[in-house]
């Protein structure tokens, strides 16, 4: 009964008085109507007139006083739609016959009959209008001759129609209106979470990139550090030696920090910065894992670096490395392989050592194992790195080289 008698929509001040200035002009309009119909100006012949039964004299105050109970209920329209409808559509089918050669104006139900249309569902637009016509069909018209009187019922009852179809087509079109703008507002969030999803996928990037480099390169700085140490004294050409490469490694490092700051900074615009490491520096590591007194070996003769993408070419380094790194540092080891091959679209990679191993669950909350594993999945490879049986680990990635590849990419 509630939903009936109020329309629950939130009405603005704005709201409100647009409603009043709709109820202001229906009485205006209303008013001229009356005016005109009690004048010589519509009908000039007296004959005419007086067989219409329409007077020529000025509308007293009651008349005007009868329309506007049919048309100043509109300004509360759009919060009670049915009771100005219905308070404003009996006092004119009341009202219409009370005043000898008056008709009073149709306007105040029709508006109250858009309300609904517009406010409201379409069966209850439905029924309005279905009330609306009964009550015009079988209500008195305020003429003398049929005629005039079928033309008079005739033309409210389309006015009514007319009514309902422009409530409902302006629904509709409001409806549609609200949800482009949803669908753009959607699109929007959208857009602005896929971006914060990228920022954080490069956020992450950036530092499994940074722990590669400092990992692997303070890693080496250490172990040439530890040579140098035990060797100053009795052999100083191989310290120098062993301290020349601390320097050359820490510079390295420095050098992919500072073009990954530079990226950071400058961004696309510094692309061509960024480090660039591929698989063609795997000698690199057979050398550092030999500094670190590891007999290391490398195959990669099934390897061909000029039909893999250049983006999973510095992606299996970069596993390598870390795989490499863990190997110095916690595996103990006196021999290690690293071996590269492609197999059937697949670059697949193994670094493995015959060192003591460790748990692979303990690794999970830190950036090695974990980092290497997320890099293969974002290239829709897998990793896997457990103990081998017979002693020692394994680390195995598999990376797709991409269908139908011929070349590198730029």
């Amino acid at each position: 009964m509630d939903n009936f008698l109020v329309n629950n929509r939130a009405m603005t001040p704005k709201d409100w008085g647009v409603d009043a200035a709709v109820a202001v002009m229906a009485f205006l309009i209303g008013c001229g109507q009356l005016m005109l119909a009690a004048s010589s100006i519509v009908i000039p012949d007296l004959a005419m007139r007086q067989y219409l039964g329409i007077v020529n004299v000025v509308p007293s105050a009651s008349v005007f006083v009868a329309l506007a109970l049919t048309t100043l209920p509109l300004a509360v329209r759009r919060r009670f739609p049915w009771p100005v409808f219905l308070f404003t559509f009996v006092a004119f089918i009341g009202l219409q016959n009370a005043f000898s050669g008056f008709s009073l104006s149709i306007i105040g139900p029709v508006v109250a009959v858009y309300t609904i249309a517009c406010e409201l569902s379409r069966v209850e637009a439905a029924i309005a209008v279905a009330l609306a016509v009964l009550g015009l069909v079988f209500s008195e018209a305020p003429s003398r001759t049929a005629s005039l009187a079928f033309f008079t019922r005739a033309t409210n009852i389309a006015l009514v129609a007319a009514a309902a179809l422009g409530g409902y087509a302006y629904r509709t079109h409001r409806a549609y209106v609200e949800a482009v703008e949803q669908r753009a507002e959607e699109a929007e969030r959208a857009g602005a979470q896929e971006a914060a999803r990228r920022v954080e996928e490069e956020r992450v990037r950036i530092a499994r990139e940074v722990h590669d480099i400092t990992a692997h390169s303070l890693s080496a700085v250490s172990v040439q550090a530890a040579a140098a140490e035990r060797l100053v004294d009795r052999d100083p050409a191989a310290a120098k030696e062993a301290i020349a490469a601390v320097r050359a490694t820490a510079k390295g490092a420095l050098d992919d920090i500072r073009s990954m700051i530079g990226v950071l900074r400058h961004g696309d615009a510094a692309a061509d910065m960024a480090p660039t490491v591929g698989t063609d520096r795997l000698d690199d590591l057979v050398v550092y894992l030999g500094k670190a007194g590891i007999v290391a070996s490398l195959d990669d003769a099934g390897y061909d670096r000029s039909r893999v993408p250049a983006h999973v070419d510095v992606a299996l380094f970069g596993i390598a490395r870390e795989a490499a790194t863990n190997i110095v540092r916690h595996a103990h080891a006196k021999t290690a392989v690293l071996s590269l091959a492609l197999e059937g679209g697949r670059a697949r990679l193994v670094v493995e050592d015959d060192g003591r191993g460790f748990d692979v669950a303990d690794s999970e909350h830190g950036h090695g194992i974990e980092g290497m594993r997320e890099r293969a999945r974002l290239l829709g490879g897998t990793l896997e790195a457990d103990a081998r049986p017979a002693g020692g680990f394994r680390v195995t990635a598999v990376l797709p080289t991409g269908a139908g590849t011929e070349g590198r990419e730029a």
